[in-house]
């Protein structure tokens, strides 16, 4: 009898712990024989990772593309967003894609040069002359073929995402290239954005968003760059209030699904999460073009000194060395974005 209880008791025991694994990650079960014939297959609980605030122009195109999903699998695959870094900073959750842990993430595509060099490309700066440039080429087929070489590195490539031209703001005021001698810059964890900032004269130091807001204010940097809903909505104005609309890098944001993820879908539901994506780009873009407006309206409002370069040559000609160093790694891409501007 003793022999008999132990047994079960060891059953009950490796029940439970298998109901516990199976209610980590992504949750997935098999659509019931009576249910209509677009649900079957089976139905999942996915996660979206975004460091930004929930009402920020990336969120909505992440939330846009989980209704999309939702809708279009009649919510057999869930996809449930959790922005304002909830799961982690960028670095670390693009980790956690790569392994499968988190179904998908936004990131924007400089950090991803750590992980692809291909995408090293968009931090290289003055490579894209305005916004129409860079989703000329984006949407073309080099642009889609980036996303595809992701696959690569444990993940793929979904969708582009708008972020705008990014500038440089300071604690100390920043009007010409010679204000940037001597300057501690945060930058983005990649080398092109450290070889960037020895080329302006500056100091590069690399740190994870979440640190930028306190690491100005205490003086551990000086400055910072990116774009001007990410300037706002962080509150980086508070305690850098002086920016220079240099837009040296154009660097857009990207949607991306685990790559074991991707594996265990079917060819149908594939297609639905692919097209979904590119369905949610109009949304994320408008509401980017809203926000950049509205949040350059809250810091002037608030008093930031804006400065307008209005000869951009210089900072250009400051950069050659760094264009230099970088084309013959990225040639076939380069030369790609340059056809693109014809």
């Amino acid at each position: 009898m003793k022999m008999l209880t132990k047994t079960v008791s060891i059953i009950s025991v490796l029940a439970l712990a298998g109901g516990l694994l199976a209610g980590c990650g992504s949750k997935e079960t098999s659509q019931g024989a009576g249910e209509a014939p677009q649900d079957s297959g089976k139905k999942y609980t996915f996660r979206l990772a975004d460091t930004h605030p929930a009402d920020y122009p990336t969120v909505i195109g992440d939330k846009k593309f989980a209704d999309l999903v939702n809708e279009r699998t009649n919510g057999r695959i869930k996809i449930e967003v959790f922005p304002a870094s909830q799961l982690g900073e960028e670095k670390a959750v693009v980790e956690q894609v790569q392994l499968g842990a988190i179904e998908f993430t936004r990131v924007s595509s400089g950090p991803l040069g750590e992980f692809n060099k291909n995408f090293g490309v968009f931090s290289l700066p003055y490579v894209f002359d305005s916004d129409e440039h860079l989703w000329k080429f984006l949407e073309s087929e080099p642009g889609n073929k980036l996303l595809d070489s992701l696959e690569s590195s444990k993940m793929r490539g979904l969708a582009y995402y708008s972020s705008g031209a990014r500038h440089f703001y300071s604690r100390k005021p920043i009007t010409s290239l010679a204000d940037m001698k001597g300057q501690k810059v945060r930058v983005q964890q990649n080398k092109i954005n450290i070889d960037l900032m020895a080329a302006l004269g500056a100091n590069a130091t690399p740190m994870a968003y979440g640190e930028v807001f306190s690491s100005l204010q205490t003086g551990v940097i000086d400055a910072a760059e990116n774009n001007f809903p990410s300037y706002q909505s962080s509150n980086h104005y508070e305690v850098a209030k002086n920016l220079i609309l240099d837009g040296h890098q154009r660097v857009p944001e990207v949607l991306l699904i685990s790559q074991s993820t991707w594996n265990k879908l079917s060819e149908e539901d594939r297609k639905i999460i692919k097209q979904a994506a590119l369905d949610s780009v109009p949304t994320q873009r408008e509401a980017w073009d809203k926000y950049e407006k509205e949040a350059e309206a809250k810091v002037r409002a608030a008093g930031v000194t804006i400065t307008e370069v209005k000869d951009v040559k210089p900072w250009q000609d400051a950069v050659k060395p760094v264009l230099d160093k970088y084309r013959p790694e990225y040639k076939d891409v380069m030369d790609q974005i340059d056809a693109a501007r014809k």
